[in-house]
């Protein structure tokens, strides 16, 4: 029984001693199960799978004919056809009789009272095919060490196997928490929906893995040692999420201490450093952290290729060179992983840092590929090459469209309407001078931006200042109002009494709010909140919705969805930047386009609200100075 907190952590090890540590220290003997054929898709064969019989069993037609005696055919031509009376009609398919020893295509014949006329003769095993042309009996159909693919499951049915020896391991995987909630429960203030243990057992089954995924168990110590006996004696292998740490309710180290040996806590990554490595009468334990990144991390890093090393199938990433699109400073001495969506500028890979915090899961939704910042290295500056290894396929990479600037809750609908052109576009919210500057490195593809400029034009002029040597292009998404949201209709005049949520530096709203300001001869000192920043429309409302502010500025389509009040204070020009190369030669380019360009779009504008349509799609030039 548990009845105390186990010691802090002292002492970090490096991710390979742990893998060294964690490799050395078990048998990696796999299950061997039979599981029936249909079922065994992506599953590893555990031994070689040999043919019970012969494929074809007898001699079949190739064709639909006639089954002849290939020497009856002697001597037959065009002049000099010959009539065949010794014959038994076929289709595909059917038994060819040992009799006979070649089939005439139906085509090639020419039926008459006294039986076939044939114009051409036939050469002994025509268009028939002999016993075990496929496959003979007792020759090998698999392999062991097998990924079984659909084309195996084909041939193995074919051949009347019905079950087949695979490689497994059986997983226990247990939940912990009492702030979390079973997945479709309602989460009220302070409890999270448990989808830790759901994201591992996608991810282990996939390897070919048996699941056994447990009820949460809560934070009393008791019941998770009792859920933990349970599993180790049940399963081969077992995982733990949360109480990995050290919190005054982190009980996991302390109760593995008490099973059994804990040979790692600890280890020297970022995220994921609560990490717990313990054997258990011999089987392996892993206690992984509570954050949804950091999870996932030990998933990809060590809980994956630790069930690689028992045989089964866990597939690699590939590696590829990108440009680095942003600055990363990360802690000497410490390994860390960075998620990024990669793709394609013209014939070079860009790499768009996401966000780093360990609960942001919508970082590993985005994301199409991850880096590692190595412990020797305290970060990596704005263009540095570094490796990306892609987690999605290739192809679906190569055809990811950069879009980096300022966001508006349509860009998400946009890339909605894109997918269905295979065009996987990826945004990043910076602001609009933050995508101005993004277009400029060449970091990305498309930069949204509404840069209010003195003569009352839009993006304009900006462009002209910090990209005087290119040929540019504006795409117009729309024009939209802009205002003061909040819930109970305040105005621009009720920012100096009540409490307001801004929007980052370099945002076209900001830089709009402040002009406004300015003409009012209101300091941004005399208003409370002023220096909370979001990124998006979207967070704004949330932040109001919530009563973390009473007021802030954002687009009428983000009040609309949260249900607040608009009072709105402009309309501005939305647009997109694109270097007019990149427009002209880019096909995926010309696909967003193409969408903004359509019917459909503005209609979808139109039902968001606070948008004006007229200038939808048209394009501006801008020429270098």
């Amino acid at each position: 029984m548990v009845k105390t907190m186990g010691d802090r952590y002292l002492h970090l090890t490096s991710l390979s001693d742990a893998i060294t540590l964690l490799k050395n220290r078990f048998s990696l003997n796999p299950q061997i199960i039979t599981v029936p054929v249909p079922d065994s898709a992506g599953k590893v064969s555990a031994c070689a799978v040999y043919a019970p019989t012969s494929f074809p069993s007898g001699h079949l037609s190739a064709m639909d004919g006639i089954a002849v005696k290939a020497g009856d055919t002697k001597n037959a031509t065009e002049q000099k056809p010959v009539i065949i009376r010794d014959f038994i009609r076929v289709n595909t398919g059917n038994m060819v009789p040992t009799e006979y020893d070649a089939v005439i295509m139906i085509e090639d014949t020419e039926e008459i009272e006294e039986g076939f006329l044939i114009r051409k003769s036939a050469y002994p095993w025509q268009n028939i095919r002999p016993v075990g042309e496929d496959i003979a009996r007792g020759e090998m159909v698999l392999p062991g060490g097998h990924v079984i693919r659909p084309v195996d499951i084909g041939a193995m049915v074919s051949y009347g196997i019905t079950e087949v020896s695979v490689l497994s391991l059986h997983v226990a995987l247990i939940p912990t928490g009492s702030e979390i909630i079973s997945p479709g429960s309602i989460p009220k203030p302070g409890q999270v929906i448990e989808s830790n243990m759901q994201m591992a057992a996608a991810e282990i089954k996939k390897a070919g893995a048996t699941v056994t995924l447990y009820p949460i168990v809560p934070d009393e110590p008791d019941r998770i040692e009792a859920t933990i006996r349970d599993a180790i004696a049940t399963h081969d292998v077992v995982l733990v999420s949360a109480g990995s740490s050290k919190g005054t309710k982190d009980y996991t180290d302390p109760i593995f201490r008490s099973l059994g040996t804990v040979f790692v806590h600890g280890i020297n990554i970022k995220p994921a450093k609560p990490v717990i490595l313990a054997d258990i009468d011999g089987k392996p334990l892993i206690g992984v952290p509570g954050y949804p990144v950091a999870c996932h991390t030990i998933l990809r890093e060590i809980i994956l290729p630790f069930l690689s090393w028992y045989g089964l199938y866990v597939p690699g990433y590939p590696e590829i060179n990108a440009k680095l699109a942003g600055s990363l400073h990360s802690e000497i001495g410490t390994d860390e992983f960075v998620l990024v969506t990669v793709g394609k500028i013209q014939d070079s890979w860009v790499a768009l840092p996401l966000s780093r915090g360990s609960g942001v899961q919508m970082s590993m939704v985005r994301s199409n590929g991850y880096l590692t910042i190595p412990a020797s290295v305290e970060g990596y500056e704005p263009g540095t090459k570094v490796s990306v290894r892609i987690t999605t396929p290739v192809s679906e990479a190569e055809k990811t469209i950069l879009i980096s600037g300022s966001h508006d809750p349509v860009i998400d609908y946009l890339a909605d309407e894109l997918r269905e052109s295979g065009v996987f576009p990826s945004s990043v919210h910076v602001g609009s001078m933050g995508g101005l500057l993004a277009i400029k490195r060449g970091d990305c593809h498309l930069a949204p931006m509404h840069l209010l400029m003195d003569d009352g034009d839009y993006n304009t002029g900006y462009l002209k200042r910090y990209l005087p040597d290119h040929d540019l292009c504006l795409i117009c998404v729309a024009e939209r109002e802009q205002g003061i949201v909040s819930k109970q209709g305040l105005s621009l005049e009720d920012i100096q009494t009540h409490r307001f949520i801004n929007r980052q530096k370099g945002s076209g709203t900001r830089m709009l709010l402040d002009y406004l300001l300015k003409e009012r001869n209101i300091t941004p000192e005399s208003i409370i909140g002023y220096e909370r920043e979001m990124t998006t429309h979207l967070a704004v409302c949330l932040a109001i919705l919530s009563g973390d502010a009473e007021m802030g500025m954002a687009v009428y389509s983000a009040a609309k969805a949260y249900g607040l009040e608009f009072v709105p204070v402009g309309t501005e020009r939305y647009e997109m930047a694109v270097l007019a190369e990149n427009l002209d030669h880019d096909p995926r380019i010309q696909k967003v386009v193409s969408v903004i360009q359509s019917e459909s779009f503005k209609k979808l504008l139109n039902r968001l609200g606070g948008y004006k349509t007229e200038e939808t799609g048209k394009i501006r030039k801008i020429s270098r100075v």
